[in-house]
């Protein structure tokens, strides 16, 4: 099952607000991504419906499995298309605002072979 780019961006904010702090509520979710509580609400519903994320009684949010993977790869596509634009000559907020535009559309096969000329151009 493909996971829609608004569950992809979840899940990834998840990943790095629960870097940031120890626990990690909707609330969290929704003042980082500037959504109203009950819209982040609904996509937990779904996300905890789908087996990407438990909240658990006191409405904790934690990544199942299958959540961590998905937000590592979306964290991971993010941080490189950000510094590959910027290396480039793109202002770094447009480029990490372009990234994450990218980051959901882009197939495998490319990104592969754009952290490949990354790791190159770093040697």
């Amino acid at each position: 099952m493909r996971l829609h780019e608004s569950g992809e961006m979840y899940l990834e904010t998840i990943l790095i607000l629960s870097q940031k702090q120890n626990m990690v509520r909707s609330i969290d979710v929704a003042e980082d991504m500037g959504f109203s509580k009950p819209a982040v609400s609904r996509a937990m519903a779904k996300l905890k419906a789908d087996k990407y994320i438990l909240i658990d009684s006191e409405g904790y949010i934690a990544l199942t499995e299958s959540g961590r993977q998905i937000a590592e790869k979306i964290y991971e596509r993010h941080t490189i298309l950000t510094r590959f634009l910027i290396r480039l000559g793109v202002d770094e907020e447009t480029a990490a605002a372009d990234a994450c535009k990218i980051e959901h559309d882009m197939s495998d096969k490319t990104f592969d072979a754009i952290k490949n000329h990354v790791r190159e151009y770093n040697k």
